[in-house]
């Protein structure tokens, strides 16, 4: 029994590789050049490309690259991320979506010379938060949690300590597209780089309070 229970759970962590395999992932807004090598993507990030809503500016766009799979339940996305910035508002990161009037995209922008941690909530209209780096890292890694009806937001510079930067509203039980996005909104393109890209599932945690007093 013990050895049919540990083969099950063998076969059910492969397939849980798989589904996170860059691989069996999506396009929306496939950008002209990209490659997937060492189970990293790089990509040639689409000029003039973003997603914002209305607020603030006045204009709706949704045509930046987003390389996704679809997920339910709640669950841990984390990437590190490499970009060769050039232009105000080069951005990358991960962005959680449910369609194009909401959705959550979280990473680095680079803004007036400076890095900074962005996050673009977006339930029919955008809001955008930023928390300025003092430095300037070679590298930085994102981590979102979706837990409940709401998505907490971190960062780190060496995958070891993160510091939580937002959390964010995210409509529960709901399945959402999980995934990789960069835009460019002012400049003519950039070089971006996603390694280890991963996605964790986590027990649902109303069902694991009600399994707890119905034991």
């Amino acid at each position: 029994m013990r050895k049919i229970l540990y083969t099950l759970v063998f076969i059910f962590s492969i397939n849980q590789l798989k589904a996170q395999s860059l691989e069996k992932m999506t396009w929306f807004n496939e950008p002209e050049q990209w490659a997937i090598k060492n189970n990293s993507l790089v990509m040639q990030v689409t000029p003039k490309s973003d997603y914002w809503r209305i607020s603030h500016y006045g204009f709706t766009v949704d045509d930046a690259p987003f390389y996704y799979s679809n997920y339910g339940g709640e669950f841990e996305a984390k990437v590190k991320l490499t970009g060769a910035y050039k232009a105000r508002f080069d951005q990358m990161g991960l962005m959680i979506r449910t369609d194009h009037e909401n959705y959550i995209k979280t990473g680095v922008e680079f803004v007036d010379g400076k890095f900074n941690v962005s996050t673009v909530v977006t339930h029919t209209k955008s809001d955008w938060s930023v928390t300025t780096l003092k430095e300037v890292p070679a590298f930085i890694w994102i981590k979102v949690v979706r837990r409940l009806d709401a998505l907490e937001i971190f960062y780190s510079l060496d995958d070891k300590t993160y510091l939580m930067v937002r959390n964010a509203p995210l409509k529960d039980n709901a399945p959402v597209q999980v995934g990789l996005m960069a835009a460019c909104p002012d400049g003519d393109g950039f070089e971006a780089k996603f390694e280890h890209f991963s996605v964790k599932h986590l027990p649902d945690q109303r069902r694991l309070e009600w399994l707890k007093e119905h034991q």
